[in-house]
C-alpha cells in the first residue's frame, strides 16, 4: 500500500474533536513522503433562500467559507511542523456526501480519513448516512476513525476464504497486503481473522434441514477451517496468526477485537448493484457501530461505483 496522498474529511460541526486529525499526525510520522489535503464541506438550510437577497446570502456563505478556510489552516499546523505538504479545501454544499466524494475522485488520495460517530438505527434507515454511501462509494481505501489516543499496534483483518459474501478471491490477498503494508510502516502485528456461523439449532430443527446437528454444526466448522488454512498456506499466513471465530459477524469479531486488543480492522466491500446500494446489510456497515476500534475499507481491483451508469 503506497500512501503519498492522503485526504483528511474534516466535520464542519466540532471544532475541537477531530480523531482523524490525529490519526493524520501519526500517519506523517510513519509515511514521511505523504501529502495532505484537509477537506470540509458546509452547508447551512438558512444561508440558502429565505428572506435574504441573492448578493446578501452569497457574501455570508463567502464569509462563512473563509472561516471555515481558517480552521483548516490551523488543523494544518501540526502537520507542517512534520515538514508535510498540507492542502486545505473548504466548500459549500448540500450534499455533503457526494461533495467527498466528487473531491476523491477529483484528487486521487491514496487514503481517505474520517471520522466516524455512533450511528442510530432509524437514522440509518431513514437517512442517506455518509458513511454508508462512502462505504458502497469510496474507490480509494477509506479509513473510518473512532478513537485516535492510540498509535496503531496490531491490526485484524478479515477474510472470507469460501467468499460466501460474493468477493472476489483476489480481494482478501489484497486485504491481506494492507495490513502487511501498514505494519510495515507502525511496527504493528496483523491478525488474520474468518468468522462463520452455522443455523442455529432450532432453526436447523424446525426446517427439518438438518438431522443430526452435531455432525452438521462440525462439518461446516471444518469446512471453514479448511478454507482458511489454504488461504494461509497460500498467503504466508503463520498459525498462531490465524482466527477462526464462530458466530454472526457483528457479535463475534468485536469480542475478539476487545480480548486481542486490535486497533484497526481492516474489511474488503462490494456493491454488486444499484439496488444492493440501497440497502443496507454489507458486514462492513453492520460492523461499524460494533467495533471498539478504527475501520479500513478496501474495495477490490476494477471496482466500479455502483452509482454510476454502465
Amino acid at each position: 500500500m503506497n500512501i503519498e496522498h492522503i485526504l483528511v474529511v474534516i466535520d464542519p460541526t466540532s471544532d475541537a474533536d477531530q480523531p482523524c486529525l490525529h490519526r493524520a499526525e501519526q500517519l506523517a510520522d510513519q509515511y514521511p513522503q505523504a501529502r495532505f489535503t484537509l477537506f470540509l464541506v458546509d452547508y447551512i438550510p438558512a444561508l440558502d433562500g429565505g428572506i435574504f437577497n441573492r448578493d446578501s446570502l452569497a457574501k455570508a456563505r463567502h464569509t462563512l467559507l473563509g472561516h471555515r478556510e481558517e480552521r483548516l489552516e490551523r488543523y494544518a499546523d501540526p502537520l507542517r511542523a512534520r515538514g508535510r505538504i498540507v492542502n486545505t479545501t473548504a466548500v459549500w454544499g448540500k450534499r455533503y456526501e457526494h461533495h467527498i466524494l466528487r473531491a476523491i475522485h477529483e484528487q486521487q488520495p491514496d487514503l481517505v480519513l474520517k471520522t466516524t460517530h455512533h450511528h442510530n438505527l432509524l437514522k440509518r434507515l431513514v437517512l442517506t448516512n455518509t458513511d454508508w454511501f462512502l462505504i458502497r462509494h469510496c474507490p480509494v481505501p477509506l479509513w473510518l476513525v473512532k478513537q485516535a489516543d492510540n498509535a496503531v499496534r496490531a491490526i485484524g483483518v478479515s477474510v472470507d476464504p469460501l467468499h460466501e459474501a460474493d468477493k472476489p478471491a483476489a480481494l482478501d490477498y489484497k486485504l491481506l497486503a494492507t495490513g502487511r503494508a501498514l505494519a510495515a510502516a507502525t511496527g504493528a502485528q496483523v491478525q488474520t481473522i474468518h468468522c462463520y456461523n452455522p443455523l442455529p439449532h432450532t432453526l436447523a430443527f424446525d426446517t427439518g434441514l438438518v438431522a443430526d446437528y452435531d455432525g452438521y454444526a462440525a462439518e461446516v466448522q471444518q469446512h471453514h477451517d479448511q478454507a482458511l488454512r489454504a488461504f494461509a498456506v497460500q498467503a504466508g499466513v503463520a498459525a498462531n496468526e490465524l482466527h477462526l471465530l464462530k458466530g454472526y459477524p457483528e457479535q463475534a469479531i468485536p469480542e475478539f477485537i476487545a480480548q486481542q486488543g486490535i486497533d484497526l480492522l481492516i474489511m474488503g466491500a462490494i456493491s454488486r448493484s444499484r439496488l444492493d446500494s440501497a440497502l443496507v446489510g454489507h458486514t462492513a456497515e453492520r460492523l461499524l457501530d460494533e467495533v471498539p476500534c478504527d475501520v479500513l475499507i478496501v474495495k477490490p481491483d476494477g471496482f466500479v461505483d455502483p452509482s454510476k451508469p454502465a
